[in-house]
Parts: C-alpha cells; sequence; structure tokens
C-alpha cells in the first residue's frame, strides 16, 4: 500500500491552530489596535452550542463579529467559548475549531477559508451570503475583497 501526505489535512490543521494562537492572544490580551473577526461556522456540528433562536435562524452556517464588545473568550485546544451581544441580549456560543468554515481580519486584509468537500468548485467568493450574519451592536466595516491565497514556491526560485 502506498502511503501519501495529506496536505490538505495538515493545511487545515496548521490554519486551526493559528486561529487558535490568535483567539488566546486576545483572550489574554484583548484586540490591539483595529484588528476585529468575520468567523463563519457551520451550525449543523454536533459540539457547535448555541441558543435555539440562533439555530432556527441560521439553520447550516452563522457570521460572527468579535470587535467592541465580547466577554468570556475561552480558548481550548478543539474551539473556543465566547459570549456575544444580540440585539442587547448576551448570548454564550461554543465554536469547535472543526466548524470554522472562514476566519477574516478585515483591518490587515487576511482571510483563511476551509474547503469541505461539501463546497462547490465554482468561484462564489461567499458561501455565508444565503445567511445574513447577526447584526452586532456596533457599526461594522465592509467585508475585504480578497481572502487569503496560496503563493507558488516558483515565483521565489531563482
Amino acid at each position: 500500500m502506498a502511503r501519501s501526505i495529506d496536505y490538505g489535512n495538515l493545511m487545515h490543521n496548521a490554519m486551526r491552530g493559528l486561529i487558535q494562537s490568535v483567539l488566546t492572544d486576545v483572550s489574554l490580551h484583548g484586540l490591539p489596535g483595529n484588528h476585529h473577526f468575520f468567523i463563519t461556522f457551520d451550525t449543523t456540528h454536533p459540539d457547535v452550542a448555541i441558543a435555539d433562536w440562533l439555530r432556527a435562524r441560521y439553520p447550516t452556517e452563522m457570521t460572527i463579529v468579535i470587535q467592541n464588545w465580547f466577554e468570556n473568550l475561552d480558548v481550548t485546544d478543539s474551539g473556543f467559548s465566547i459570549t456575544l451581544n444580540f440585539g442587547n441580549n448576551p448570548e454564550p456560543l461554543v465554536i469547535p475549531f472543526d466548524a470554522l468554515r472562514t476566519f477574516v481580519d478585515p483591518s490587515v486584509e487576511f482571510g483563511l477559508r476551509f474547503e469541505t468537500s461539501d463546497d462547490d468548485d465554482d468561484d462564489e467568493d461567499d458561501a455565508e451570503d444565503d445567511d445574513d450574519p447577526p447584526e452586532p451592536e456596533e457599526e461594522t466595516p465592509a467585508k475585504p475583497a480578497r481572502e487569503a491565497e496560496v503563493l507558488s514556491l516558483d515565483k521565489f526560485r531563482k
């Protein structure tokens, strides 16, 4: 049996590790400067814990904004929990890293997208456009025009 390296799975694990590091730093020190995050996740994942009314409103996926007001950000090896404000109603959420679909920090035009076997092969930019994200108390800026891209190492070879 031929052995192969599963680069896709390794890359997803590395990207989740990066998000874990960023959120851990934010939980300890707060958001620096203008940084803020748009995080889209699969609400059907068995380990996602959200209020019933949020699950009813976002039956397949949901985008949250971590910006001006959040509490109780706790990051573990498997995911994070956070309390966010939805129309003056604080709601706790538990989101495993395996449920993440996108992570975007528009302040520095950084974004990660987790491809799954369920994703279409077409070039639609935003799967989350089907469901409007919840309206946070603060005004949020527009989503960046581009997402993260993988560069070919050939550009750097002589």
